[in-house]
């Protein structure tokens, strides 16, 4: 089978090319794929298909562990690269489906990639999180013998964003899979932790529901741009650093004013290949 690796901001993906829509990401074969040691390595797996309903593509997108994602901002970016190269289009603005609802994606023509990513929702129930109140931005979150605040928004997938004062420093690894699957959340949820440097720059690291740590969360940069704007005042255009670079942000709207969330970033072909289905998955 060919694939691609494509990667932005250090968020790795495999891409493979459906134009038949014949081919199943299994949770065994994403696994294998993404397999660091007897596979591609990936975070996920994009499989790219035709559009059904109004859009030019759909993306199929699984998590490394196997479990199906909703969105991936990050990869909706390498994916407008890589249908491109396949031929699979040749428009500069594509509407691609996702399991999230319709994204409009631009090539701008610097090697970058900016991406509609739609209106974050604050609803409780909308986001996927077990709290009373009209909007889930302070949430509190109970786990052994202390209370946690977190602001959980959707970008089509569910984020708790927490505030620490050095990101570096942040307990990503233990805290992060705690509150992933903690029981407020009956889906589980990516956590970010952020720090607001300036009024229009944000730093942040993420443990991303069926990944864990990566170096990149595009949908988190956009929770978490989101936090920063609603809560901490930032401005409605600023630059999000994650481990693996910058993104750009823009929100211009706020908890009473409904308004998309636009994300611009790189997306990069690594490399490309064939790969032997039967020998990935008995490896």
């Amino acid at each position: 089978m060919r694939f691609a690796k494509y990667q932005g901001i250090g968020n790795d993906f495999v891409m493979l090319a459906d134009p038949g829509d014949r081919l199943q990401l299994g949770s065994q074969l994403v696994r294998a794929l993404c397999d660091r040691h007897f596979g591609i390595g990936a975070d996920g797996v994009i499989r790219v298909a035709p559009g059904s309903e109004g859009g030019d593509l759909f993306m199929d997108y699984v998590n490394s562990d196997g479990s199906v994602g909703e969105m991936c901002g990050n990869g909706i970016r390498c994916l407008a690269v890589f249908a491109r190269s396949e031929g699979l289009t040749d428009k500069d603005e594509l509407r691609i489906e996702t399991r999230a609802g319709l994204k409009v994606v631009t090539m701008t023509g610097d090697g970058r990639v900016r991406v509609d990513m739609g209106a974050p929702i604050f609803d409780p129930v909308a986001v996927g999180v077990d709290h009373k109140g009209t909007d889930a931005l302070h949430a509190k979150i109970e786990l052994d013998d202390q209370v946690i605040e977190a602001a959980c928004v959707s970008m089509g997938n569910p984020h708790a964003v927490l505030f620490h004062e050095d990101p570096r420093s942040a307990p990503v690894t233990t805290l992060g899979p705690a509150i992933a699957e903690h029981a407020m959340f009956p889906k589980g949820t990516n956590v970010e932790f952020m720090r607001i440097d300036s009024s229009d720059h944000v730093t942040m690291r993420v443990w991303e529901r069926g990944a864990g740590e990566t170096l990149a969360c595009g949908t988190g940069a956009c929770a978490v741009a989101v936090v920063a704007r609603q809560l901490g005042g930032v401005e409605p255009k600023m630059v999000v650093s994650l481990a693996g670079g910058d993104l750009e942000i823009e929100w211009q709207g706020s908890l009473d004013f409904e308004a998309p969330v636009f994300m611009t970033g790189p997306a990069v072909a690594v490399f490309e290949g064939e790969i032997e289905l039967d020998e990935v998955i008995r490896g």
